[in-house]
């Protein structure tokens, strides 16, 4: 993109930082992670903890920064002189324009085919199945024998013997001198574990080699030591280098400790500590027979106060008897008392439901009498109120009205007819009497009857 705006604006004018920006964009994009070699000189670890060197060969040199989050994973200090392999990524420091490498990783120089070949060799045997935590065996709590596999000279050797006379001077150690470094020595090694299980006097085989650098202890990463100790029928425990330090044969042994000595006090108890313990086992031995004397002697005084002479026991029972024949007879006599007195209940509910027939006689006599008063006052109670009521009904009937001298006047369809003001002249009607009916024609209509006295006299 930088480039492509340089052609198309030559006249355009950068500044620094520009430039600069621009130049690191390119080395960036340019330059993939690598791998670079040569000499550490002008080194500084500054207040933050960061590290600025030079790297240099015959012919040129180019500064470094490697930051504190990736250099705090090494476990060794660079210095000057030091001949190194680095991984880094290529870049400008804008602020001053100076081309330098940002360190990811850092390496002494030859290490990285050793390091490659201990990754491969050790993905190999994992897939294999040497590594596998479901075969690897318990240590012996108390070994009878120990081998040591190490060389006469090593002064771990030294170590881990003190060590083992400190925690326990009676077992027994069988060396298998073997050189540890240097040419054939895994070979060697490989040849010293078959021999051991050859004899096989030993519970417990030692691997054992002080610390170094990784091309010291390189005899312990070959793939002969590894399928030696894999194939051993004694239990293998490896105490080799410093805690740090891993080899191959460390992922294969049965045990693995981080040192010689710390192998030698994982391989053997402490004595002082057993016979501690197995003075706290005699007292502890020793308080349970204590309480075990006094729980019998607590027993057999229990025994002896339950054991009687046989005329007392007979005199007991004899007791024992008499009292159980007063409980049988109080409870018989509460038996019978309670029979008694559930048939003294059962005979007073008998009379109490048993009739009376002479009392129920003269009780049926008096109720008929006292029914057929009773059947008398209601009969003429009735007709007292039926003759009310006829009487009454006798008012209402209309036939009786009529008998007074009204009449019922009804049109030509049966209505009766109730105002005159609805009838029309001329009309027909029908009036009904007390005796018979007749039909008339409507002369003339009003509201009232002002001739009525007088026609009532003329008749």
């Amino acid at each position: 993109m930088i480039f492509k705006l340089v052609e198309d604006e030559k006249n355009h004018i950068f500044s620094v930082q520009e430039l600069n920006m621009a130049a690191k964009q390119i080395l960036e994009n340019g330059l993939p992670l690598l791998w670079v070699r040569g000499e550490i000189s002008n080194f500084v670890c500054a207040t933050s903890r960061h590290w600025y060197f030079s790297l240099k060969d015959e012919q040129a040199q180019v500064r470094c920064v490697m930051f504190r989050h990736k250099s705090q994973y090494l476990d060794w200090l660079p210095k000057n002189g030091m001949q190194v392999e680095v991984l880094a990524l290529a870049t400008l420091y804008e602020a001053r324009g100076e081309f330098q490498l940002t360190l990811e990783q850092m390496r002494p120089a030859g290490l990285g085919a050793l390091y490659d070949a201990f990754e491969r060799l050790k993905r190999k045997l994992e897939a294999e199945g040497l590594f596998d935590a479901a075969r690897k065996r318990p240590l012996p709590f108390f070994p009878a024998q120990i081998g040591i596999i190490t060389s006469p000279q090593a002064a771990a050797l030294c170590d881990v013997l003190i060590t083992l006379a400190k925690r326990m001077p009676s077992v027994p150690v069988v060396l298998y001198p073997t050189p540890v470094q240097g040419e054939g020595a895994a070979q060697k090694i490989a040849q010293a574990i078959r021999l051991a299980n050859e004899r096989a006097e030993c519970d417990v085989l030692m691997l054992c080699r002080g610390g170094g650098s990784i091309e010291d202890l390189w005899a312990f990463n070959e793939e002969i030591v590894a399928r030696a100790i894999f194939a051993s029928r004694i239990l293998v425990v490896s105490g080799i280098g410093h805690e740090t330090d891993f080899t191959i044969a460390d992922f294969v042994v049965d045990q693995r400790a981080a040192t010689p000595t710390a192998a030698a006090q994982l391989v053997v108890p402490e004595r002082q500590e057993l016979l501690q313990r197995v003075y706290h086992l005699a007292q502890r031995l020793a308080r349970g027979k204590q309480r075990q004397f006094e729980r019998v002697m607590q027993q057999l005084d229990y025994l002896q106060r339950r054991l009687v002479h046989p005329a007392q026991r007979v005199q007991q029972q004899t007791q024992h008897l008499n009292h159980l024949q007063q409980r049988l007879q109080t409870v018989l006599t509460y038996i019978l008392q309670r029979q008694q007195w559930r048939w003294q209940s059962l005979q007073r509910r008998l009379r109490a439901v048993c009739p009376n027939i002479e009392q129920l006689g003269a009780r049926q006599t008096i109720l008929a009498h006292h029914l057929l008063e009773v059947m008398h006052r209601t009969l003429e109670r009735h007709n007292t109120r039926l003759d009310a009521l006829q009487q009454h009904l006798d008012h209402l009937d209309p036939q009786q009205v009529l008998a007074r001298g009204y009449s019922v006047v009804r049109d030509a369809h049966g209505a009766i007819i109730l105002d005159s003001a609805a009838l029309p002249v001329g009309a027909r009607l029908d009036i009904t009497f007390a005796h018979g009916w007749a039909r008339v024609e409507l002369i003339e209509k009003g509201e009232s009857l002002p001739s009525l006295d007088m026609s009532v006299n003329e008749r």
